[in-house]
């Protein structure tokens, strides 16, 4: 019997209805909330950086899927890898033999951290973190981790209970008995320490919500205290992670850590194939798999399916044949800079961070009395208010797509793909100026902003 699948004709025929379809059947709010701000586009295609909808306009794309899309949509060398990796019908996933993608890409992943051993592959971001959570415990066999104040490490049950952001975990407790620390503070750190049951601390070497570093010789500083204890450092680079700061792995930008384990996803799959990485230490692994009746101790269902490792595998050759590091160093700095340039002239531009590639943009109290009153407005109605309004038109009227860095923050965050360069940055500093420009002049901008503030009110 042979069965029939026109996906073409399925997406013609249909495909019109994704809002509808998404509203009845999926989240509801996702399309509500994209209809109340205009986001509610028709992409029709997409390449590199940039989407176009179905008149041919061209979107510039500042936030890559969340930063999935590190090497932009659809690279010839990766997708060829997936073309090739299907045409050759391996017995994928018998779960009783050795394949050797796995390895290849466990070996090539492993020459950017050279002071880790081992792999263990999975499907996402929060997989990643789950592993190095349940591998941290069981070696050092302590109960509790730490985490810091404000980050975001996923949502599921182990990730959200080290997940920093109080939004995020209301309404799912009871979670595991972890423990916050704030972003930098070594004598919380060591105080926790001392209570003897700390199997970890989990960190990202830049938090993706507000877009704020560990301070200078922190996270060796917490390495070093850390292993006096006994317990270990776990870097979250599943953002930051394949070269989006500027470096392959953002704890590189500091001498001398070497983290126990490290969490790696997003950019990792290419855009097309869920994929997750663990890296660790020898001798944590050999505490986990301990013996052949722990064989299965800790799998995944999909972990190292063919596709997500010729996936992995073209990802890396990209990276080091095309130079991409180097381009996100490069070009990360030369946005910033101009990024810089424009605080002085905006009293509502409070300050511009990050670094290669993962920027943050943060509004601030004017000082003037009429844009005081209209900022005042905002902030009683709901914080967070202006960094939406300036994403908003960045997308309307400029048509680039960017995102506010998180609930109740005036930061907005920059994670484009990693081959932008020069004419996207001029593309993306002239729209921002001209936001900017509106915004100090009292244009159409806030007349958004009261329809804001009303949505805002009416949500409470």
């Amino acid at each position: 019997m042979t069965t029939e699948f026109d996906l073409g004709s399925l997406l013609a025929e249909r495909g019109a209805e994704r809002y509808e379809l998404h509203a009845k059947h999926l989240n509801h709010q996702l399309p509500r909330m994209l209809h109340t701000i205009g986001f509610d586009k028709v992409y029709e295609r997409a390449e590199g950086a940039h989407f176009w909808d179905a008149d041919g306009n061209d979107y510039l794309d500042m936030l890559a899927g969340f930063g999935v899309m590190g090497l932009g949509r659809h690279h010839p060398v990766v997708r060829k890898a997936l073309h090739d990796v299907l045409d050759a019908s391996l017995a994928d996933l018998t779960r009783f033999d050795c394949q050797p993608l796995p390895g290849l890409l466990a070996e090539r992943l492993l020459t950017h951290s050279p002071h880790l051993d081992r792999v263990f592959f999975g499907n996402s971001g929060t997989e990643a973190v789950e592993t190095a959570l349940k591998f941290a415990r069981r070696a050092t066999g302590r109960p509790r981790i730490l985490y810091c104040e404000h980050s975001f490490h996923g949502l599921t049950t182990g990730s959200l209970s080290v997940n920093g952001e109080e939004g995020f975990r209301e309404g799912f407790a009871p979670l595991l008995p972890d423990t916050a620390v704030p972003l930098g503070d070594l004598d919380a750190l060591a105080r926790e320490l001392k209570k003897g049951d700390v199997a970890a601390l989990i960190v990202e070497p830049i938090q993706g919500k507000g877009v704020h570093e560990a301070p200078p010789g922190y996270l060796r500083a917490a390495q070093d205290l850390l292993h006096k204890h006994k317990a270990l450092l776990i870097a979250d680079e599943v953002q930051t992670g394949l070269g989006r700061t500027g470096d392959f792995y953002a704890y590189q930008h500091e001498d001398g850590v070497e983290p126990d384990l490290v969490c790696v996803a997003k950019a990792l799959s290419g855009g097309y194939v869920p994929v997750s990485a663990t890296l660790g230490k020898d001798w944590i692994f050999k505490k986990v798999y301990s013996s052949i009746d722990r064989v299965l101790i800790h799998s995944a269902s999909f972990g190292s399916n063919a596709q997500a490792m010729a996936a992995g595998l073209a990802v890396l050759s990209v990276m080091e044949n095309e130079q991409i590091v180097a381009n996100a160093r490069a070009t990360g700095e030369l946005l910033k800079s101009r990024l810089a340039a424009l605080v002085d002239r905006y009293e509502l531009l409070a300050d511009v961070r990050g670094r290669g590639l993962m920027i943050g943009i943060e509004f601030g109290r004017p000082k003037s009395l009429k844009l005081r009153g209209r900022w005042t407005m905002l902030q009683a109605a709901r914080k967070g208010l202006f960094a939406q309004m300036v994403v908003v038109p960045l997308l309307q009227r400029h048509r680039i797509l960017t995102q506010v860095s998180g609930d109740h923050l005036e930061v907005i965050k920059l994670i484009p793909p990693l081959v932008i360069g020069e004419a996207e940055v001029d593309r993306f500093v002239d729209a921002f100026t001209t936001v900017m420009d509106d915004a100090h002049g009292g244009g159409l901008m806030w007349d958004f902003g009261k329809t804001l503030v009303k949505q805002a009110v009416a949500n409470r």
